[in-house]
């Protein structure tokens, strides 16, 4: 059997065949974020059972390719649609396209989800840019052996996401005239949605945003030496007082609503980037 190292060369020699060009960025779209790539310069274009090791997206609304262009002036590798837990995959299965995008050059991984508002002075519709997170999904992509080829046994914590970066895009957002605020994100395992009573206790925890993705694929960036970008949109708000049944419909169209404020996030802090 194939180790880590050998699946990510294998995968990233693959890519590297249709698209030989240096990535300044990895971009992850999560649920309802996939027009992003309507403002790349689209220069290659893979779905993921084309890549050896990438397993196939299930989840709803992800496409599941990875597109290969420029964005902002910078040449950038975008997977529409990411892997998730609650689709019986392991971790390290999840994370993999994260460790490929380093493997093929890239810096900075920007990271998108869609998410379940807890601050209660959040609205459907809001941006948040992530300065830090909470793992509740009982489990750890670095969990086994290390491969020092790959990243240190004990990776710190103590900055995830760049607050630099996070600084320049609560800036663009102001500038854009963009609702934009500074959260925690807490991933859970999912598929379900959560109890009052875990709401109650999320939001106690000092979360202020709830999701099923996210917090792997940004463990192994910075193992991997990666910068982060993390965003997110509210597209459901989480109160347990005032709790309403979730609707996958809705959830989607206020994802879609969002998007284009999304991208010029996106763009805004592409753009402050030196090449």
């Amino acid at each position: 059997m194939l180790d880590l190292y050998e699946k990510i060369e294998a995968a990233a020699a693959t890519i590297r065949s249709h698209w030989p060009r240096r990535p300044h960025a990895g971009i992850i779209l999560g649920t309802g974020l996939g027009k992003l790539v309507d403002e790349m310069a689209v220069e290659a274009a893979l779905d993921y059972e084309e890549i050896p090791h990438f397993e196939n997206s299930t989840a709803i609304s992800h496409r599941g390719r990875l597109v290969c262009g420029t964005l902002a002036g910078l040449p950038v590798l975008v997977m529409e649609g990411r892997l998730h837990m609650y689709e019986g995959y392991s971790l390290r299965q999840i994370t993999l396209p994260v460790r490929v995008m380093k493997a093929l050059g890239a810096q900075l991984l920007v990271v998108s989800n869609a998410s379940g508002g807890l601050n209660p002075h959040y609205r459907c519709g809001d941006l948040v840019v992530i300065d830090d997170h909470i793992n509740l999904m009982g489990d750890n992509p670095l969990i086994g052996i290390n491969d020092d080829r790959l990243g240190p046994r004990f990776p710190d914590m103590c900055e995830p996401y760049e607050l630099a970066l996070v600084d320049r895009v609560l800036a663009v957002a102001r500038r854009e005239n963009i609702v934009a605020h500074r959260g925690v994100f807490v991933a859970v395992a999912g598929p379900n949605l959560e109890t009052r009573a875990e709401y109650r206790f999320l939001r106690g925890i000092g979360a202020d945003i709830v999701g099923m993705s996210t917090v792997p694929e940004v463990i192994v960036a910075v193992h991997a030496g990666l910068r982060v970008l993390g965003l997110s949109i509210v597209t459901d708000m989480c109160l347990p007082d005032a709790l309403h049944p979730a609707n996958i419909a809705h959830i989607l169209a206020i994802a879609n609503e969002a998007q284009p404020r999304l991208t010029r996030l996106v763009v805004g802090a592409l753009a402050g980037e030196t090449p």
